[in-house]
């Protein structure tokens, strides 16, 4: 299972980013191959709709889940339509959201906020 995560660096010791649409990169790990890589998050930059393409970066790797600490309704719509599932943070440390997805212990982020359209963040 492929999975995306919003992080702030290229390193495994880079903590979660709070922001799903304005993340500089995100993490894609196989929980399979335990292989992982790091993709530039070209919407960070983004005037508008970061989340969106965000989400659409998502998509475009084949990702099966999103953990993220939050999301915006329009970047959820994207990643549901593609069948991925969101799952929501428990702290900001990489590992220790790798290790709760691997064992199951992620809840699915219920609540998407409205996004912040051009207010500098998602």
């Amino acid at each position: 299972m492929k999975v995306a995560i919003p992080v702030d660096d290229q390193s495994m010791e880079t903590k979660i980013c709070v922001s799903f649409g304005r993340t500089p990169y995100f993490l894609i790990y196989d929980t399979e191959t335990k292989k992982s890589h790091f993709i530039p998050n070209h919407a960070a930059t983004s005037t508008g709709g970061a989340g969106i393409k965000a989400g659409q970066i998502a998509v475009d790797n084949h990702v099966d889940a999103l953990v993220t600490p939050r999301c915006g309704e329009n970047a959820a719509e994207v990643i549901k339509m593609a069948n991925i599932k969101i799952y929501k943070t428990i702290n900001d440390s990489l590992q220790d959201n790798i290790d709760a997805f691997k064992e199951g212990k992620l809840s699915l982020l219920e609540e998407f906020h409205a996004g912040f359209h051009g207010h500098g963040g998602n």
